[in-house]
């Protein structure tokens, strides 16, 4: 009697057991979210899925270890997809691609990260050459993938299909769906959906917020990430951030032989249980020096690294390979019309005009820059000291706000009521009845706006 007590409770012990463990990997639903998005998965679908969550959970070390690579970026990949306006869910095709292995080579020779060949790669301004290579640095191939994937979105107005394309191209992508999926916010997921998208989904959900929590020797490490300038060496910077040279090579395969070259800035991460602030290794540019009334107000001051462009700037013409202030755009190579250029750049000529703050008939002027997204409804800095020749439109421009936005923040609408040294409000509002503050220009500030700024070819009010 004893003996079979004994098997019962082994039994019960072993059900037990074998239930707690299976809880502890998540069920594919029969609907869910992916970005904008809600998946209707038939029983077959989510059968097949559920294989693929299984085989990820199988090896809870393995798991362990993908988890942890994880955790330690994804605050980085989600900052770079939110900076480019893409849904975070697309962060867990970083696991499908490459496990967060930072040189990860697949056959048809893609590389690091987000597995970007180097055509790919330079498309979306990512440096690949024999002293970078940016495929290896999470920060820029982050970036690199959501303009990548925004850019698909753009085309197929679905980010099932943007995902999709991911693997096999825009082109592969047009062949294979066509329009079928424009535009539609409800999808049915089947047997016949594509391989990739159900793979991903897979991920999704093995690596979601529902996922057990295992017990990891990093969490107590955080991932450190500086900006740096070349040349140097990674020798040199782990000196100074104390920490091995050996540690900062394995997490900055991204250089060639421990050299940073001269340029930048550059990412470099590394781990540390350090909870101090780290500084930038990036020394920030004096300020342009302005009249004694604008240096007793620290509020008022000039801003002539305005308008930040970074990205690949030896494509500045082309769509999708600047960004100017952290938004998209474009800068004119020629005088054109605007639906020339509109068509050029591959946006309706309506939003661009309207993106832009341009009246119909406008022309398009070679060297300016130009938004393709709308513009902020307030700028980064505070304040804008107006230059002479200056107009509204221009320095809305300048900064990404809106036009509307300028002239309501400040109580002005039109140019003729600009005057040079005028103190602009460029993210609060002033206050009914107080007037606009003026403080001397001096010749230093004319020079330099006469040197960099080309003063608008045509008012805008």
């Amino acid at each position: 009697m004893k003996l079979i007590s004994r098997i019962i409770f082994t039994k019960i012990l072993f059900i037990s057991l074998f239930s707690s463990l299976f809880a502890q990997i998540p069920q594919v639903p029969a609907e869910m979210e992916f970005a904008d998005l809600i998946l209707r998965i038939n029983p077959q679908a989510r059968r097949e899925i559920q294989l693929d969550v299984d085989a990820l959970h199988r090896s809870p070390k393995h798991f362990q270890v993908k988890l942890d690579r994880f955790n330690l970026y994804r605050p980085i990949i989600e900052r770079e997809f939110r900076a480019a306006g893409v849904p975070e869910d697309l962060k867990y095709l970083v696991i499908q691609e490459s496990g967060l292995i930072a040189d990860a080579v697949s056959t048809s020779n893609a590389v690091g990260f987000w597995q970007f060949k180097q055509g790919t790669a330079e498309e979306v301004s990512i440096r690949v050459d024999r002293q970078v290579d940016e495929r290896k640095n999470i920060v820029n191939s982050s970036r690199g993938a959501a303009l990548y994937l925004r850019g698909h979105n753009r085309t197929f107005d679905n980010w099932m299909v943007s995902l999709i394309a991911y693997q096999m191209g825009a082109g592969g992508a047009k062949a294979y769906f066509g329009d079928r999926y424009r535009g539609k916010r409800i999808i049915d997921v089947d047997r016949n959906s594509h391989w990739y998208f159900k793979k991903f989904l897979a991920h999704k959900v093995a690596f979601g917020e529902r996922v057990f929590q295992l017990t990891s020797n990093t969490n107590s490490l955080r991932l450190a990430e500086v900006k740096v300038n070349g040349p140097t060496s990674l020798d040199a910077l782990a000196k100074k951030y104390k920490v091995s040279e050996e540690h900062l090579k394995e997490m900055n395969k991204w250089t060639s032989n421990g050299k940073i070259p001269a340029g930048g800035p550059f990412y470099l991460v590394f781990l540390t249980d350090d909870q101090m602030e780290l500084e930038t290794d990036i020394k920030p540019k004096s300020p342009a020096k302005i009249s004694n009334t604008a240096k007793s107000s620290p509020t008022y001051s000039t801003a002539d690294s305005y308008p930040r462009i970074a990205g690949n700037t030896t494509k500045a013409s082309q769509a999708d390979q600047i960004t100017v202030n952290n938004l998209d755009g474009v800068q004119a190579a020629s005088n054109t019309a605007q639906d020339t250029f509109a068509e050029k750049i591959g946006i309706k000529e309506k939003r661009f005009r309207r993106w832009n703050d341009l009246e119909p008939g406008e022309r398009v002027e070679a060297g300016e820059y130009y938004y393709t997204q709308k513009k902020k409804p307030k700028a980064e800095v505070a304040t804008h000291i107006v230059q002479p020749g200056e107009t509204l439109w221009s320095i809305s421009q300048k900064y990404g706000i809106k036009l509307s936005s300028l002239k309501a923040k400040n109580r002005i609408r039109r140019d003729q009521d600009l005057k040079a040294g005028m103190v602009l409000n460029l993210q609060e509002h002033r206050k009914r009845g107080k007037e606009i503050p003026v403080v001397p220009i001096s010749n230093t500030s004319k020079k330099i706006i006469a040197k960099n700024e080309q003063p608008a070819s045509q008012p805008k009010s």
